[in-house]
């Protein structure tokens, strides 16, 4: 408990980083994701390949990855940003294919009326395909948000701190109960994010609400 008190200053620091650099990839995962998701289901054939080839790409083993990055970008082996561009690959390629799914299942009469009173594609994709797809998309997000926090703790053994040196740490010395703070900090930091999702979800999709309250309803009248 001594260590916990001491030490309050620098696991608040090391969350701090945790959570600032989970912001990127999973914005701009989400912002590149959607419009492949998009692109795949125009592909015809190719669609079921470029799923499988996203799938293959989020199979990679981390830490090989990020050793590598270095050499590609022209950026340091410590670098900060070698982390972010590898999370930012890993949840484009799991994020584009819940995008897909979720677009493909949009049902097509929908679109269909859409056109039929004028909409135009652009206008039937952002008014009609996206909303009805959100709620597949924010899951997938949600999912995206977990894999990204957990794995910036790898991050730590090419240099970049964060929550995953306590683990670090922990380890070299045999001190469990740095190694626990570190998983207990990294959960938290997972569960604020997941909440705050499903928060901006509400917002941006607040039929959702409704369809939960009806839910709940007709659960209590059973």
């Amino acid at each position: 408990m001594n260590w916990l008190m001491q030490n309050v200053d620098r696991i608040a620091m090391l969350a701090g980083r945790q959570a600032a650099y989970s912001l990127m990839p999973i914005a701009v995962g989400l912002l590149l994701s959607v419009p492949l998701g998009r692109l795949f289901n125009v592909t015809g054939r190719m669609r079921s390949i470029l799923i499988a080839l996203c799938g293959a790409l989020y199979a990679i083993p981390s830490l090989p990855l990020l050793m590598l990055l270095p050499s590609l970008l022209g950026t340091k082996i410590l670098s900060p940003v070698n982390l972010e561009v590898a999370l930012t690959i890993y949840a484009v390629a799991l994020l584009a294919q819940s995008c897909a799914n979720a677009l493909a299942s949009v049902d097509p009469e929908l679109i269909d009326a859409a056109a039929a009173i004028g909409y135009g594609r652009m206008r039937r994709f952002l008014d009609v395909e996206l909303p009805q797809a959100g709620p597949v998309i924010l899951a997938g997000l949600r999912v995206v948000s977990a894999s990204s926090i957990s794995l910036i703790t790898v991050g730590s053994l090419t240099g970049v701190e964060s929550l995953g040196s306590l683990f670090l740490e922990g380890y070299q010395r045999d001190f469990p109960l740095e190694i626990i703070t570190g998983i207990i900090a990294t959960l938290a930091i997972a569960l604020v994010y997941d909440r705050a999702l499903v928060w901006l979800g509400d917002l941006l999709m607040p039929w959702r609400r409704a369809e939960r309250r009806a839910s709940t309803r007709e659960e209590n009248d059973e």
